[in-house]
């Protein structure tokens, strides 16, 4: 069966959007009027009261939805087309709100079924107010050509003081180079022999020189460069992390507190050498002293919605290595999948890593009805996770892992159900029993944020605590065999729809036993027996926010510090802080009151956000639009100053942010970093995982690491901006000339986004630019998408129409170093006559 289907936004109001989905038949054979369900994934739900007549809709779960024939459908004979309208909640105004991962079951004769894959639609393109905005309350406008040269210009004449990312804290060039060669040796204390290795492959894999290790203990000579720790003198704070670079005629010292403060030194060294003739290479001569600004500074990677391979996590750990970030938070299991192989459970891979259309798991996100092979499907055995561990210790990174419950747990679910099954076939009553997570006898009636309604653990039943420590044990093995104790382990906590547990006889009778009124009250109880457990295995419990937090005893909802976990406080990932979501000041709020907190502020650190309002930017926007600016401009511990304008455009009530809670002197102590966090709905492959991740984690890097700026504290708004005008300024130049150049040079260069130029016609000259100065940007005239051999834009030049160039178009794109294009700006060129 061959359909060709495109989508199309009709537009959107207050209350939702409306859309037109157009299925033509290409093949030779009829669609037949019964026996068929079209399949797709959409994060919308389409309402099924507002559909056209000629379908009706099936939704088995989550974000999985589909089209079957209503009974007065006739069939689609080949070259007919099909029409089917139909509103959706929430808004689409942009690709990533566009239905996806199409596939076709067909009903054969037999009783069987065909599953044809598809693929995803033609979208149309968003070009009305009605497809670009969000209903008349939307104030925010979206990016255009022109939109983006204003942001561009105006900005300080800058350069930047140097090629390193974060900046460091001090850097006091000197004249001259240093030449490293054959010659060169690594000379190191024999408590540093791993970062000593760890430099002598970075420089081979980088550069191709190989130098010999030898353990010595002393200053630099010849060429040498020499590890060593800290001693009295050599100006080195106090902290784990501190580190020292010279760069001196007679070779390189790097001191530093410990061998984390040693290996910080090195990757600072690797960005400031330079190529020369063959084999050798060059550094400028200086010295550096440098510490971190927060002790926690982390990424999130979602690898349960999308499998990321561990070849992937191997990269990116090097690049967090690269740029000083110290924590992988891996998010290993979600209603979509369970990502690490648990011995003791065979079932939580062979069936919680699996998604399609013949698995237990459906198809979700757009991974397609086929299981084998699929973006959907995926896990790490034992060995590769072992191997990842291994490989973040040697470059000082943590990895946390996150096993999410009691809510967005239906892989797990699932997977303990097919257990269950298997063992009760085998007569295995009692061991079939043992793990089970859900209660047979529940009819609750829920829908998740995720649009599941079957994704709860049941908290009530012995196999739920039983399960979490299962797993864990297994998990601290692991961790054990790699060599890096598992110190703390994140449970998620998030997001547990109402109406979870209401109806399950188990709940009911454990919330009697103990007298518990509310589900509330069972979900806090649940957390006290989970933290007791984790307190019992040697661990610390980290968690989303919704763990730390109670409802106010004022009855209106309101979530506030719960005091009952502060004797043994869990670590506290805080997210949702959007403008107008009501829990702005949520972080600060337990901070003040104890909890140690790690700021995920989704406006600012959540990297699966578009990082514009354009309509061919991938990502959700539930929380703003965080472009590379925004992220480097956030400012962790006072989030008001620059607040201006909530998720729709409009402005802030002054009474409003005044009657937010501030941080006080213990909060501050209380705030151990920052996180980015990469959510996988729209991970399909390494390339959106480069696009999402980069250059906007750099930013990251550079708010982590760096001291607080100086435009922090200022409260004059003129001369604020002015300062963030500067130091973007700096930064911009940095990026574009040094840091993402020395990206391109690596061996597998991460596909970041490249940013998309401004351009503009006043009074007859084209004017082009990029937020990232020092890329080349190509253009042509005529319409055509520029290449390699297109004209390189250096300065502003007239445009003179002409009648040969009736309805010209430029198009212009930023090319990388290596000469990778991004995507490129269009602009309609008048004619003579225009």
């Amino acid at each position: 069966m061959n359909l060709e289907l495109a989508w199309a936004c009709l537009g959107n109001d207050a209350s939702g959007f409306s859309a037109r989905l157009q299925i033509r038949n290409a093949g030779p054979a009829a669609l037949p009027a019964a026996g068929w369900t079209l399949y797709f994934n959409t994060c919308r739900p389409v309402d099924p009261a507002r559909l056209s007549a000629s379908v009706c809709l099936l939704h088995p779960g989550g974000d999985l939805f589909g089209f079957a024939p209503a009974a007065g459908f006739a069939g689609l004979l080949p070259g007919q087309t099909l029409e089917i309208e139909y509103w959706s909640a929430g808004w689409a105004i942009s690709v990533t709100d566009a239905p996806l991962g199409f596939y076709l079951v067909l009903q054969d004769a037999q009783g069987g079924q065909q599953v044809r894959a598809l693929g995803d639609a033609q979208i149309a393109p968003f070009l009305t107010p009605a497809q670009q905005q969000r209903g008349p309350e939307d104030r925010l406008p979206a990016s255009t050509a022109a939109t983006r040269y204003a942001a561009a210009c105006g900005l300080p004449e800058a350069e930047a003081l140097h090629g390193l990312t974060p900046a460091p804290q001090s850097w006091r060039s000197a004249a001259g180079r240093l030449t490293l060669g054959a010659a060169t040796r690594i000379l190191y204390q024999p408590a540093l022999a791993s970062e000593a290795e760890l430099l002598r492959e970075l420089l081979d894999a980088q550069w191709g020189l190989a130098p010999h290790c030898l353990p010595a203990d002393g200053q630099p000579a010849g060429d040498a460069i020499v590890l060593r720790l800290a001693q009295a003198g050599d100006g080195i704070a106090h902290g784990e992390e501190t580190y020292g670079l010279e760069v001196r005629p007679q070779g390189v010292l790097i001191c530093g507190a410990s061998g984390h403060g040693i290996a910080h030194g090195i990757q600072s060294l690797l960005q400031l050498l330079s190529s020369a003739v063959a084999g050798v290479i060059q550094l400028p001569l200086g010295v550096m002293r440098d510490a971190p600004r927060y002790a926690y500074r982390g990424l999130m990677l979602d690898v349960a919605r999308h499998f990321i391979g561990k070849a992937a996590v191997l990269r990116i750990i090097d690049l967090m290595a690269c740029y000083k970030l110290n924590t992988l938070h891996l998010h290993l299991s979600d209603d979509e999948g369970w990502r690490i192989a648990i011995a003791a459970l065979p079932e939580l891979t062979e069936v919680g890593a699996r998604r399609g259309a013949d698995a237990a798991l459906c198809a979700s996100f757009g991974s397609g009805p086929q299981a084998q092979d699929s973006a959907g499907s995926g896990y790490y055995s034992r060995a590769d996770f072992i191997e990842i561990l291994r490989h973040a210790q040697r470059r000082h990174i943590s990895v946390l892992p996150e096993i999410d419950l009691p809510g967005h747990a239906r892989a797990a679910i699932l997977a303990m159900q097919a257990r269950h099954q298997r063992l009760l076939a085998a007569g295995q009553v009692e061991a079939a029993e043992a793990y089970l997570l859900s209660d047979p006898e529940d009819c609750s009636t829920y829908l998740s944020v995720q649009l599941w309604r079957d994704n709860v653990m049941c908290v009530a039943r012995p196999g739920c605590l039983r399960f979490i420590e299962t797993v864990l044990r297994e998990l601290q093995s692991i961790y054990a065999e790699a060599g890096t104790p598992l110190h703390t382990i994140h449970t998620g906590g998030d997001e547990v729809p109402d109406g979870a547990w209401l109806a399950s006889p188990l709940c009911r009778q454990l919330m009697a036993q103990h007298g518990l009124a509310t589900t509330a009250q069972l979900q806090e109880y649940f957390f006290d027996q989970l933290r007791a457990l984790v307190q019992h295995l040697g661990l610390r419990l980290a968690g989303w926010e919704e763990m730390a937090v109670a409802s106010a005893p004022d009855g209106t909802g309101r979530a506030v510090p719960n005091p009952r976990f502060l004797d043994a406080p869990m670590r506290s990932y805080v997210w949702l802080s959007a403008w107008g979501k009501g829990r702005e000041d949520l972080g600060y709020r337990l901070a003040n009151a104890g909890y140690p907190v790690v700021l995920c502020n989704g406006d600012r650190l959540y990297l699966d956000l578009a990082c514009a309002k354009d309509p061919e930017e991938p990502g959700y926007y539930w929380a703003g639009f965080p472009g590379l600016r925004e992220v480097l401009e956030f400012c962790p511990e006072d989030i008001y100053t620059d607040a201006r304008c909530d998720l729709m455009g409009q402005a802030l009530e002054p009474a409003a942010l005044a009657g937010m809670v501030r941080l006080s002197e213990q909060g501050r102590a209380n705030i151990l970093g920052i996180q980015a966090q990469l959510w996988g709905e729209n991970v399909r492959d390494g390339a959106r995982l480069d696009y999402l991740l980069f250059p906007r984690l750099l930013a990251v890097a550079e708010r982590a690491w760096c001291a607080s700026p100086v435009w922090a504290g200022m409260n004059d708004m003129a001369a604020r901006r002015a300062a963030q005008d500067a130091a973007w300024a700096e930064f911009s130049q940095r990026l574009g000339r040094h840091t993402l150049p020395r990206l391109d040079s690596l061996a597998v260069p991460p596909a970041y986004r490249l940013p998309v130029p401004g351009v503009v016609l006043q009074d007859g000259v084209l004017h082009a630019n990029l937020e990232l100065p020092g890329l080349t940007m190509r253009y042509t005239l005529d319409g055509s998408e520029p290449d390699a051999q297109a004209a390189v834009y250096t300065a502003p030049f007239a445009w003179v129409p002409s009648p040969q160039q009736e309805g010209a178009q430029v198009r212009i794109a930023a090319f990388s170093s290596n000469g990778r294009k991004g995507r490129s700006a269009v602009l309609d060129l008048p004619s003579s006559t225009g």
